[in-house]
């Protein structure tokens, strides 16, 4: 009887998370990695909950996942809050700071992991308004950060505060917000894009 219990609520959680992954529009294939639901019953799941709770404002993406970090450095507002919900990823436990960088404190398919993102992206949204980062990019922001590949976080120069920072590029020493406060935010964004161009 326990482990029948046991099931019950595994499988209650599961479809509950799924559910969450759909209203904040991640696309089928996300759904299936956080959840191990097949697609067919992501699509009824949609169908079922979705559309006759009046959720039409709710969109099924298609194609492929966000794969470019350039994304996160297009405009300083971008920049700005990529780094907030970096800093929201660490909260929530999904990554852990230490002298070497960011370490991944998830597992895809767990679905404590999987609850923790939406926590955080939800906590994002209360923060912003209107956001501009997709659950589908946050999920890739997280991914990028613990990969320690393209992208890293560190502390402004002038600020302190916590920014983006592409290792990839050349050296920079202040978050966006501060260029932006200097120059004005077209020439943030120019200095944005001229250091990823500037990458070696």
């Amino acid at each position: 009887m326990r482990i029948s219990d046991d099931r019950y609520t595994r499988d209650r959680l599961r479809l509950d998370l799924a559910l969450r992954l759909i209203r904040h529009e991640a696309r089928t294939y996300t759904i299936r990695q956080w959840t191990g639901l097949s697609d067919d019953r992501i699509r009824k799941l949609y169908r079922s909950y979705v559309m006759s709770h009046g959720a039409r404002g709710v969109h099924r993406h298609r194609g492929k996942s966000p794969r470019q970090v350039a994304y996160f450095f297009r405009h300083p507002d971008v920049n700005f809050q990529a780094a907030q919900l970096a800093s929201l990823f660490v909260v929530c436990g999904l990554l852990f700071g230490n002298a070497a960088g960011l370490e991944p404190h998830y597992r895809v398919g767990s679905l404590e992991s999987g609850t923790l993102l939406c926590q955080a992206f939800e906590a994002y949204l209360e923060l912003h308004s209107p956001a501009v980062i997709s659950f589908e990019h946050a999920w890739f922001l997280l991914l990028a950060l613990s990969r320690r590949e393209e992208l890293g976080i560190s502390r402004c120069g002038n600020c302190g505060g916590l920014m983006l920072k592409d290792l990839l590029a050349r050296r920079t020493v202040s978050c966006a917000s501060c260029v932006s406060a200097f120059v004005g935010p077209l020439a943030a964004r120019s200095a944005l894009l001229e250091s990823r161009h500037g990458a070696t």
